[in-house]
C-alpha cells in the first residue's frame, strides 16, 4: 500500500508539478524534507532520484534539465544543504536552465534562535533566481488558498524565465504523519506568457544599408533552424558569422576558430576587420581575444538577441531584441538584402592563411596536451555529446573541429565545480551517450558527480592529467609569481590519479602516457561495455603550456 505525506503544502506542491509536466525529482537525504521524498517517490508520476552531496545534486539536476529541456525539480534538507545548492544555481541563472528549488525549512519562527539545521532561507538566493517564494504552514489561516497560489505562480515563472525559481517550505512536526489517500484538486488554468515580436522597420533598413555585418554566436544549444537560417544568410557572403565551438552552429562558411584568427590583432587590425553593425546570439563567448578585438572596434551598431538576458559586453549595445533567435531572423529574411559583400572575403583570406599554418604545426607536435585535443578531434564518435570542463578544457575544444558533435560546457559562471555532476545529469536524461573531457584539477573536485547509482554504461570520461591547474601556466599574469608560489598556491601541482577513484565508483579505467597508447586505445575506448569508463591521459611533465603557446607563436609567422 503506498503511502503519502499527511501535508497539505507537499500534496498540493505534488499536484501542481503534475499539471505542468514537471516529473523528475533530484532528492538529497534529510529529515526536514523527509515528507517531500517520502510523497514524491510513492507517486507514479514521478521519477525520482537520490544524490547525497546537495552542490553535486543540483548540478546533476541542472545537467537533467538541460538534457530534457524543461524543469527539474531538486529538493534538500534545511540549513546548510539549501546554501550548498548556490554554485549550480548561480551557473543555472546566467545559463537561463530551469530549475524549480525546493528547500525544507523550520517553521518561520525558528528562525536565530539556534535551533539545529537553521538558517535565514527565505530569499537565500534572490540574488541568482528569478523568483523567490516562501510557502505558509499548513497550521496558518488560509495556507492551503495561498499556498496552491504560490506555486503555481513559482512553476510558470520558471518556465517562462527558463531559470532557476526557490520556493522555500517551512514544514512544522511531526513531518513523518502518513495517508494512504490523496484529496482531489482542481485542474489548473495554465497562464503562462507568450511574447509576440514584429521586426521594426528601421532595423530591416539599418541591415540593407551596412556593409560589414558581424554576427556572434555565444554558447547556446543545437538549433536546425537557426543553422538554416544563418546558412541562408552566409551563402552569398553577405555577413560573417563568428561561433565557437559550444555555439553547436556549423557550416563550410562560418568561421569556427575565432582565437586562430584573431589572436594576434593590432590596433590597426581592429579597424581594417571591424563590423559595423554587431549582432550578438548565445550567452557568454569564450574568447576573451573577441571580446578585446570588439571592444575596440567600436561598431557603429549592436544588437543582441536574446528573451531574458541583454549585457552591454562590448560596450556597444544599440538595440535589445527581447526574442528568440529563430523568431527574429525568421521576420527578418522577408525583408533584407543578401548581396555579397566583401568584408566576408576579407575575412576568408585571413582564415585561408591561418588554417593552413594550424595543419603546419600540427606535423610538429609531441604527446601534450594539445597533441590529445587533436586526437580526440579526430576520434570521438559523432553520435556522443560531449560535456567540456572549464579553463583549459574548453579552451583547447576551440581550437579544433567538434563539429559532428553537440557540445556543451558550463559557461554562465565559468567556474570548474560541477562540471561532472552536469555532465552525469545530462548523461541521464540522454538516449545518446555522453562523454566528459575534464582537466585533473576539475574532475578532483567534483569528485562526487561519480557517486551516483544512475550513471549509464554508455557514459565516458577522459581525464587530461596535466598535474596542475595548467590554465595558470598559459595565461598571461601568473607567471609573474614566485614559482614556487605559482605551483603551490595558484597552479597547485600534485601526483593524484583516478586510477582508484575510477574502481571505487565502478568505473572501468585505463591511463596512457605516450602518444603510441593513446592512438591504440582510443579505437576502443567508445566501444560499448557492461560499465562507464574512465580514460586517464597522463601529459605531467610534457610542458603542455609551452607547447601551446609555441602554437601561438608559430601562427604569428608570416
Amino acid at each position: 500500500m503506498k503511502k503519502y505525506s499527511s501535508k497539505r503544502s507537499i500534496q498540493i506542491l505534488a499536484h501542481l508539478l503534475q499539471q505542468y509536466g514537471i516529473s523528475d525529482v533530484v532528492i538529497s537525504p534529510g529529515s526536514r524534507n523527509a515528507p517531500l521524498a517520502i510523497h514524491f517517490s510513492e507517486m507514479d508520476n514521478f521519477h525520482c532520484y537520490s544524490i547525497v552531496d546537495e552542490r553535486s545534486a543540483a548540478f546533476v539536476g541542472m545537467g537533467m534539465a538541460k538534457s530534457e529541456k524543461k524543469p527539474v525539480a531538486i529538493t534538500c534538507t534545511s540549513g546548510s544543504a539549501a546554501a550548498n545548492y548556490y554554485p549550480a544555481i548561480t551557473e543555472a541563472f546566467y545559463q537561463n536552465i530551469p530549475l524549480l528549488i525546493l528547500t525544507a525549512d523550520r517553521p518561520t519562527d525558528f528562525v536565530d534562535l539556534f535551533d539545529g539545521q537553521t538558517i535565514r532561507q527565505n530569499n537565500i538566493f534572490h540574488q541568482h533566481s528569478y523568483g523567490d517564494f516562501q510557502l505558509l504552514e499548513d497550521s496558518k489561516e488560509n495556507a492551503e488558498d495561498q499556498n496552491f497560489e504560490t506555486i503555481k505562480k513559482a512553476i510558470e515563472l520558471c518556465f517562462e524565465k527558463q531559470g532557476p525559481v526557490h520556493i522555500n517550505i517551512p514544514l512544522e512536526e511531526p513531518l513523518y504523519e502518513l495517508v494512504s489517500e490523496l484529496p482531489t484538486f482542481p485542474t489548473v488554468e495554465k497562464t503562462i506568457k507568450h511574447k509576440e515580436y514584429e521586426i521594426p522597420s528601421n532595423l530591416i533598413a539599418d541591415w540593407n544599408t551596412s556593409q560589414r555585418i558581424m554576427l556572434l554566436i555565444g554558447t547556446r544549444d543545437y538549433s536546425p533552424e537557426l543553422e538554416n537560417q544563418l546558412t541562408q544568410l552566409v551563402k552569398n557572403h553577405s555577413v560573417v558569422v563568428l561561433s565557437e565551438a559550444n555555439s553547436n552552429l556549423h557550416h563550410e562558411k562560418f568561421f569556427k576558430h575565432i582565437d586562430r584568427y584573431i589572436f594576434n590583432f593590432t590596433e590597426q587590425d581592429y579597424k581594417t576587420y571591424a563590423p559595423d553593425l554587431l549582432i550578438t546570439v548565445g550567452q557568454n563567448v569564450v574568447s576573451k581575444k573577441v571580446k578585446q578585438f570588439l571592444r575596440n572596434a567600436h561598431p557603429k551598431q549592436h544588437w543582441h538577441l536574446d528573451e531574458v538576458w541583454q549585457p552591454d559586453t562590448y560596450f556597444s549595445l544599440t538595440e535589445k531584441i527581447e526574442v528568440k533567435p529563430e523568431v527574429f531572423f525568421a521576420k527578418l529574411l522577408k525583408f533584407v538584402s543578401l548581396e555579397p559583400k566583401p568584408y566576408y572575403n576579407l575575412w576568408d583570406v585571413l582564415r585561408d592563411k591561418k588554417d593552413a599554418k594550424h595543419e603546419l604545426f600540427l606535423n610538429k607536435i609531441d604527446f601534450s596536451d594539445f597533441y590529445f585535443f587533436n586526437k580526440a578531434s579526430q576520434t570521438i564518435p559523432e553520435n556522443y555529446n560531449i560535456h567540456f570542463s572549464n579553463s583549459s578544457a574548453i579552451r583547447y575544444a576551440q581550437l579544433f573541429d567538434f563539429g559532428k558533435n553537440r557540445i556543451y560546457c558550463n559557461r554562465g559562471t565559468s567556474g570548474i565545480d560541477g562540471s561532472t555532476s552536469t555532465a552525469m545529469g545530462f548523461a541521464i536524461k540522454n538516449a545518446n551517450p555522453t562523454l566528459l573531457i575534464t582537466g585533473d584539477l576539475s574532475f578532483f573536485y567534483d569528485i562526487n558527480g561519480l557517486w551516483n547509482q544512475y550513471i549509464p554504461p554508455f557514459v565516458r570520461v577522459i581525464i587530461f592529467n596535466n598535474g596542475e591547474g595548467n590554465i595558470f601556466k598559459i595565461i598571461p599574469g601568473p607567471g609573474n609569481a614566485n614559482p614556487n608560489t605559482l605551483d603551490e598556491f595558484i597552479a597547485t601541482k600534485h601526483h593524484k590519479n583516478a586510477e582508484h577513484l575510477a574502481k571505487h565508483f565502478g568505473f572501468s579505467y585505463i591511463r596512457v602516457e605516450d602518444e603510441l597508447t593513446l592512438d591504440r586505445v582510443m579505437e576502443n575506448f567508445f566501444k560499448a561495455d557492461t560499465q562507464p569508463k574512465i580514460l586517464e591521459v597522463n601529459t605531467y611533465g610534457k610542458n603542455s603550456a609551452d607547447v601551446l603557446k609555441a602554437y601561438f607563436e608559430f601562427m604569428k609567422e608570416e
